[in-house]
């Protein structure tokens, strides 16, 4: 790993908060630059967004062949709430399976990159399922909006033509309120401003401000706000 970028960064928020923008910016960024300002080296992203769609597809598949559907109803309603467990589960096996490369560090860092509302288990129940081996070399970026402004970027990502895409897929109003109205991360965090501690393991994290809808501008004020944030966060996984 270059010595002065992150391991893996974890990026969560609400829907529509930001995320995939964040992202889709830090690749546009030319690699030397990227590493000096943002700590973020060569990416390797890790998503359940798609892990949740192909479930849906297969079920969607599955039904049409006469069969029961494994994972979700028809209006894509997961069977079972621990299979939001099981996607970050998922997360850890992908991040386990990139991890057999002992060089993987030397060249990249992994984005991991999720929501949960606190309806369907909350970051809460959610962190208890990321691997040691992950939230060891993590840092975590948390993109802070309201449940209205989540609302309003959720309505206007919206692409028909396009439901499995990370920048386009949207979600209805009625999943939006029952499972992502409340957030608990600020409770969660509220007793350390630096350190979460996860299965007794110290997680650094740091907070981007994103009410005012930074990600969906131009690109310089997002970098400068996204720079000092990140240098902020990089100092102190420094200390760990």
């Amino acid at each position: 790993m270059p010595d002065n970028a992150f391991d893996a960064l974890i990026l969560i928020a609400r829907p529509a908060a930001g995320k995939s923008e964040l992202i889709h910016y830090l690749k546009s960024v030319p690699l030397d630059e990227r590493v000096r300002r943002f700590h973020v080296a060569e990416v390797v992203e890790i998503d359940d967004f798609p892990m949740l769609w192909a479930w849906f597809e297969e079920d969607d598949i599955l039904e049409r062949l006469g069969l029961a559907r494994l994972h979700s109803t028809p209006d894509y309603d997961l069977h079972n709430l621990a299979l939001w467990h099981v996607l970050i589960e998922r997360i850890s096996l992908e991040y386990a399976k990139l991890a057999r490369d002992p060089d993987l560090h030397k060249r990249h860092t992994v984005l991991v990159e999720f929501s949960r509302g606190a309806s369907i288990g909350g970051y809460r129940e959610a962190f208890q399922h990321l691997s040691d081996d992950l939230l060891r070399r993590a840092a975590l970026l948390y993109i802070n909006v309201s449940y209205i402004e989540s609302l309003r970027k959720n309505r206007l990502r919206f692409n028909p033509d396009a439901p499995d895409s990370i920048l386009q897929h949207s979600l209805p109003l009625a999943k939006m309120e029952a499972s992502y109205r409340d957030d608990d991360f600020v409770t969660l965090t509220a007793d350390d401003p630096e350190w979460l501690t996860v299965c007794e393991v110290r997680v650094p994290y740091a907070i981007f401000e994103n009410e005012d809808d930074v990600t969906s501008g131009p690109p310089g004020p997002l970098g400068a706000r996204l720079e000092q944030v990140l240098g902020r966060l990089w100092g102190l996984a420094r200390r760990r």
